[in-house]
C-alpha cells in the first residue's frame, strides 16, 4: 500500500460510524441512480398537441356497414377527446379498397387524414393485384385496431346438412356441384371457403355477390348452398327464419350463440378460424409520437361502455395489439393467403 492510500485509510478509519454510514449511503444512492439510468428502456415518444386540424376518417366501407357503424361510434368518442377539432366520416367504398387508399395515400403523414381498412386490404389484396405491384403496409403503417370478427357456417333454415361433417361429406361426393357465396373475390368470406378446400380436399363451386343483403338472401333460398357470415351482415336473414348457423369458424363458441358450436366440433377441419380484424392506419412517415397519441385515444374510445355494448351485440373482439403486432397478424394472414390465391389462380388484375 502506498503512503497516500494508508493516509487515505487512516482519515477513513478516523470517520465516527454514524458519519460512515452516512457517505456509504450517498454513494450507494449515486451508484443505484446510474445503475437505474443506463438499464432504462429507449424513451417512450414524447406527448404532442395533436390534433391541430379537422381530421378526416377515410373508410373503404360502404354506409351502414358494421366497420362504418363501429367508426362512426369511434369517431364521436375522438371528437370529445380532441375537442375544438371537426373530424369526418369519408365513406369511400369500391374498387377493392383502391378508391378509398387512393385518397389517402398521398395524404400528408401527420395524423389529421386516417384510413380504416380490414386485414385482408392488408394481407390479400396485395396477391389479387399482382399487376399493379401495390403492398398496403409499404404505403401505409398500422395505427390502432378497432375489432376482428369470426365468421358463421351459413346455409338455409330448411337445408338438409345438420352438420359441418354432413356438409362436406355431400361437396365430396359431388366435386364441383355444391356451390358457396361470397360478398366478393377476395373476400374473407371466398378465402375462407377456399381454405376449407385446401384442408378437406373438398371442390366447390364459387358464387360471387355484389352486396351483402342479396347474398344472404339467395343463401336462404338454398342456392348457393352455404356461406360464410358474419353475425351483423346475416342477423336479418337469421332473425326472418330463413338461415340457420351449422359452425363458427372460430377457437372456441361465441357467448352469444353458446348453442352453435365450433368448426371442428360439427366435423370440419379442427382449429378452422376465419376472421377478420378491421384498423385504422395513416400514410408511412408518421411522427412516433403522433402514432402514439392517436393509438392512445382509440384505445381509450373503444373501451367505452357503449362501444363495448355494441361489440358484444356483433361479436365483435376487442384487441389489445400495438402497431407492430397488426403488423405480425396482417403478415401472417398474407402467408395463408398466398397459398390460397396461387392454388386456384385468383385475380382481379
Amino acid at each position: 500500500m502506498t503512503r497516500a492510500a494508508g493516509e487515505r485509510g487512516s482519515r477513513m478509519s478516523r470517520v465516527a460510524p454514524a458519519g460512515r454510514r452516512h457517505w456509504l449511503a450517498a454513494v450507494g444512492l449515486g451508484l443505484a441512480a446510474w445503475a437505474s439510468a443506463w438499464a432504462q428502456p429507449a424513451s417512450q415518444p414524447a406527448a404532442v398537441a395533436f390534433p391541430t386540424r379537422p381530421v378526416s376518417l377515410v373508410t373503404a366501407f360502404a354506409p351502414g356497414s358494421g366497420p362504418d357503424a363501429v367508426l362512426r361510434l369511434v369517431a364521436d368518442k375522438l371528437g370529445r377527446a380532441w375537442p375544438g377539432q371537426r373530424l369526418t366520416v369519408d365513406n369511400k367504398p369500391g374498387g377493392g379498397g383502391f378508391i378509398a387508399i387512393e385518397a389517402v395515400r398521398r395524404a400528408a403523414p401527420d395524423g389529421h387524414t386516417l384510413l380504416q381498412l380490414d386485414s385482408e386490404h392488408l394481407a390479400a389484396l396485395p396477391h389479387l393485384y399482382k399487376a399493379r405491384g401495390f403492398e398496403t403496409l409499404k404505403a401505409f403503417e398500422p395505427v390502432a385496431v378497432l375489432f376482428r370478427t369470426p365468421f358463421l357456417v351459413a346455409v338455409a333454415a330448411d337445408a338438409p346438412w345438420k352438420t359441418v361433417g354432413e356438409l362436406l361429406a355431400a361437396a365430396k361426393a359431388a366435386p364441383d356441384k355444391l356451390s358457396f357465396g361470397s360478398w366478393g373475390v377476395g373476400s374473407p368470406g371466398h378465402l375462407g371457403a377456399e381454405q376449407i378446400e385446401l384442408l378437406t380436399g373438398a371442390q366447390m363451386q364459387h358464387v360471387p355477390f355484389r352486396e351483402v343483403s342479396q347474398l344472404f338472401t339467395a343463401v336462404g333460398s338454398g342456392e348457393p348452398a352455404w356461406s360464410f357470415a358474419s353475425i351483423p351482415s346475416s342477423q336479418g336473414a337469421y332473425k326472418a327464419g330463413k338461415l340457420r348457423y351449422l359452425a363458427v369458424a372460430a377457437a372456441k363458441r361465441l357467448p352469444q350463440l353458446p348453442e352453435v358450436p365450433t368448426v371442428g366440433e360439427a366435423g370440419g377441419p379442427a382449429g378452422l378460424e376465419v376472421n377478420s380484424f378491421v384498423v385504422l392506419v395513416a400514410p408511412r412517415g408518421l411522427p412516433p409520437a403522433v402514432r402514439n397519441a392517436i393509438h392512445t385515444a382509440v384505445r381509450q374510445a373503444v373501451a367505452e361502455p357503449d362501444v363495448q355494448a355494441r361489440f358484444q351485440t356483433f361479436a365483435f373482439e376487442t384487441l389489445p395489439w400495438s402497431p407492430e403486432e397488426i403488423e405480425r397478424q396482417a403478415a401472417a394472414k398474407s402467408k395463408v393467403y398466398a397459398e390460397l390465391v396461387k392454388r386456384k389462380a385468383i385475380s382481379l388484375d
